[in-house]
């Protein structure tokens, strides 16, 4: 994949984090237990991914 694929992937999953972030906001007071932390992980994943699309490469 080359550097401006992966630059426009990064973006697009750092987006979708900062969206579900939003989204999640005030819900976390009447949601099911786990809920918060499975929303929490599924951000760190995300972050976690798009970092990994730019490290160490050219």
């Amino acid at each position: 994949m080359d550097s401006a694929k992966r630059q426009a992937l990064q973006k697009d999953l750092r987006a979708l984090a900062a969206n579900i972030r939003v989204d999640a906001e005030g819900r976390y007071d009447h949601a099911e237990p786990g809920w918060q932390a499975g929303v929490e992980w599924t951000l760190l994943w995300i972050e976690n991914t798009a970092g990994q699309l730019t490290e160490g490469r050219p």
